[in-house]
């Protein structure tokens, strides 16, 4: 795409998202909620609290509620460590995925089937 038409297309957008903006300039519920925020923020602050502070109030659980934390996260074992040897190298390559560097090499030089044969058991 040349220079001159790509500036056409951006300067097209760009249009487009002003128009968009305009528009939910004039939004009643945008105005209401824009109203409410700074209302509430002028709560917080005139009695020293935070939006962190309010959320621990309300929902006191909620600080724990961390994606490590999670139960699914949790559920999944972890993976077990693979350990492949080169029958003529004598090479060891220990790897929890497929993903190593090296087991790749292999995999392309050898054959995905081949390389699995050499899994230690």
């Amino acid at each position: 795409m040349s220079k001159l038409a790509e500036f056409r297309q951006l300067e097209r957008h760009l249009a487009e998202q002003l128009q968009a903006l305009e528009a939910l300039k004039g939004d009643a519920r945008l105005k209401k909620e824009i109203e409410f925020e700074s209302k509430l923020r002028d709560l917080l602050a005139k009695h020293g609290y935070s939006l962190k502070d309010v959320i621990n109030i309300l929902d006191p659980q909620a600080g724990r509620h961390t994606h490590a934390s999670s139960p699914k996260a949790g559920s999944r074992r972890p993976r077990q460590v693979k350990v492949y040897k080169h029958p003529n190298t004598g090479e060891i390559i220990e790897t929890k995925g497929g993903n190593h560097r090296g087991l790749k090499e292999w995999k392309a030089e050898f054959g995905a089937e081949t390389v699995e044969s050499w899994l230690s058991k």
